[in-house]
């Protein structure tokens, strides 16, 4: 069989043009087939007009009319930079937080805001800097949780419209002057010192309670004086003491003195 070189010629460029189509055929594919994981979302637009949002699995979009744009639908961190507050008392204070969020809706994330994230993270500092600015220092050191739910509320408001769902804010650092920070150490001071007279004063009260308790039962039972005496002899003799006192009744010496002042009367 003899094969024109004039024939292999067309079959080579047969050849070479079958392959350039599949070729072709597998860039079209390759850009036609998406395949979205879970937690994405591709947000399909068709010349310009909003089709949906399409996953997860895989998605076929048509080359050149079609364009796709990606939305991660995790929870998302955003550190909200140190902003610089005065609170309604007039002190200058420095703060920051963190705000946890996530896309609920891709579609209105694409249409309605031109970055989502920007838009956030700004709408987050003019909040943080509003809420703070609108409490006393003193509200802010203790009411910290309140402060949170307050700037959670406002921010998932008014990113509703955008598809956005902020799930938590935590005021992370609060920084104080130096001439603040030693008026509450100041202050602290005070503070436990006033507690401890209180306690102390407390403690007196109770023992003069117990002492005039047990002076009444003395009163009432003499028999209980006496075994007292005994009780301090015994206590003063165990520690060694050269000298032991003895404490006398009055009641025992009491008719001597006053036989005693009797004589003296009679001899004047």
């Amino acid at each position: 069989m003899v094969i024109d070189i004039s024939d292999l010629g067309s079959i080579i460029s047969g050849i070479g043009s079958a392959f350039v189509v599949i070729f072709i055929l597998l860039i079209v594919l390759s850009m036609a087939v998406r395949v979205v994981p879970e937690y994405r979302r591709l947000v399909l637009f068709r010349l310009g007009r909003l089709v949906g949002s399409r996953g997860p699995g895989i998605v076929f979009i048509m080359p050149i009319l079609d364009k796709a744009i990606s939305v991660d639908l995790r929870i998302l961190t955003l550190d909200v930079p140190v902003q610089e507050v005065i609170t309604k008392d007039n002190v200058a204070i420095k703060v920051n937080a963190v705000v946890y969020f996530r896309v609920l809706e891709p579609a209105k994330s694409v249409v309605e805001v031109e970055n989502y994230i920007v838009a956030t993270s700004q709408l987050a500092q003019t909040t943080l800097r509003s809420v703070v600015g609108s409490v006393e220092l003193d509200e802010v050191l203790s009411s910290r949780e309140k402060i949170n739910q307050e700037l959670q509320k406002i921010i998932d408001e008014r990113t509703d419209p955008w598809g956005i769902k902020v799930s938590a804010v935590e005021v992370k650092e609060l920084e104080l002057p130096e001439g603040m920070k030693r008026a509450m150490a100041r202050q602290a001071e005070a503070e436990r010192e006033r507690r401890a007279k209180i306690i102390a004063a407390e403690g007196e009260l109770q023992a003069a309670e117990k002492l005039s308790q047990a002076a009444h039962q003395m009163e009432s039972s003499p028999i209980t004086l006496q075994l007292r005496y005994l009780q301090t002899i015994r206590e003063i003799s165990g520690e060694r003491n050269t000298t032991t006192f003895f404490p006398i009744p009055v009641d025992l010496v009491k008719p001597f003195i006053d036989k005693l002042t009797s004589q003296n009367q009679e001899t004047k």
